[in-house]
């Protein structure tokens, strides 16, 4: 097959982080870090969240699954209480996980908006491939397993990482 097709292209691109999806392969770990994206929790308190949800799991298998998100980087320890003996964390999502799909309705619309930012999308990638071109590929370089990964798409999924990240600033930030 040639890649010259010109009755194909590329539409969307579709990202899988190992990190993120290695620790969020338990459906549970995806629903603390939606119950830990509102507000700062302790274990006891997500555990409580869970079984409102209908989930029965032990309050030490949530700590388990709370540590192995944290130990992800996708949950801090945002503040820890002294009290009775011991010490209480909360816990905190930095990251949230979406996993949706667009209805077929909303094609057309979002042809629309995606007309509507391109030209500044374009000048962003622009301004990273210009200015930034010799960390992309030192972080691409970094990347790559082995010299025989050259399709893997590497440069794309770092200046994805930084358009998607640029995104959450702005969104948190309006």
């Amino acid at each position: 097959m040639s890649n010259s097709d010109t009755d194909h292209r590329l539409d969307d691109i579709a990202v899988r982080d190992t990190r993120v999806s290695d620790a969020i392969d338990e459906p549970m770990r995806a629903m603390i870090l939606d119950i830990l994206s509102e507000e700062a929790l302790t274990a006891t308190e997500v555990h409580e969240h869970l079984d409102n949800r209908g989930v029965d799991r032990t309050e030490n298998t949530v700590r388990h699954h709370i540590n192995e998100l944290r130990d992800a980087g996708l949950v801090d320890v945002v503040r820890f209480e002294e009290g009775r003996g011991g010490t209480t964390k909360y816990y905190h999502a930095n990251t949230i996980v979406l996993s949706y799909s667009l209805p077929d309705s909303a094609d057309v619309a979002v042809e629309e908006m995606i007309d509507a930012v391109q030209p500044q999308i374009t000048d962003a990638l622009t301004t990273l491939t210009d200015e930034y071109d010799d960390t992309i590929e030192e972080i691409v370089g970094d990347m790559q397993p082995c010299e025989h990964c050259q399709t893997q798409k590497y440069e794309s999924y770092v200046l994805l990482t930084v358009l998607r990240r640029a995104f959450v600033c702005a969104h948190r930030d309006s």
